[in-house]
């Protein structure tokens, strides 16, 4: 009796001991986590390029979306989380790592008949006013550099959290964004009057870490 007493004892020592054990290391994966944008630390953040996407997509003949992504891009923030208006963000594009899943077809369009790469390495995007300011969405202003045009375009913005990274032990914060603009703008109008969609809609995913 005494023995089936002490081994149920022992159970329970041990399923209670686990369970301290998952918690605590819940708290340790999952540290300090803000939802709230205004509860972060000001200061500069960089681009974690392990967590980044860049994604842009138009209309193919109506039949389809066409989309391809840029896989190598660099962007730094200014963060003020108490008047995000105060905030800026620079992107820095590498054209020459467009990737569309066809070898073939992304050399052509990093060709002088569209991205022309070789003349214009990179695109730039700049953010330069707040518009909108909705709890954690946000819109911003700004100008985007392509082809040696600079044009406005505005930033849709959503703020998805933020706290310190178990993994890298920096401040991190995480976004989503979205911007559409006319690439007949920018003088990349080739196949437009022919049904290749005019407007270009990007898709971003990112998270930045504090310097």
């Amino acid at each position: 009796m005494f023995s089936r007493l002490f081994f149920k004892g022992c159970r329970f020592s041990l399923i209670l001991l686990s369970s301290v054990f998952l918690v605590s290391c819940d708290r340790i994966l999952t540290p300090d986590f803000e939802s709230e944008i205004t509860e972060l630390s000001a200061g500069q953040f960089t681009l974690d390029p392990d967590h980044a996407t860049l994604m842009w997509k138009l209309n193919h003949l109506g039949f389809s979306t066409f989309v391809g992504r840029f896989n190598e891009f660099d962007a730094s923030l200014d963060f003020d989380p108490e008047n995000v208006g105060n905030s800026s963000l620079e992107v820095v594009i590498n054209t020459t790592s467009l990737d569309i899943n066809n070898a073939e077809f992304a050399e052509e369009l990093k060709g002088s008949n569209w991205f022309d790469t070789e003349i214009f390495p990179q695109a730039v995007y700049r953010t330069t006013s707040l518009l909108e300011s909705n709890d954690n969405s946000f819109v911003f202003g700004g100008e985007l550099t392509l082809l040696g045009v600079t044009a406005p375009v505005n930033l849709n913005v959503d703020f998805h959290g933020g706290g310190r990274n178990f993994l890298t032990r920096s401040n991190t914060m995480g976004f989503s964004a979205d911007a559409t603009f006319q690439r007949s703008v920018f003088g990349l109008d080739r196949f437009t009057s022919f049904g290749v969609g005019d407007d270009i809609d990007l898709e971003i995913h990112v998270e930045f870490m504090e310097n």
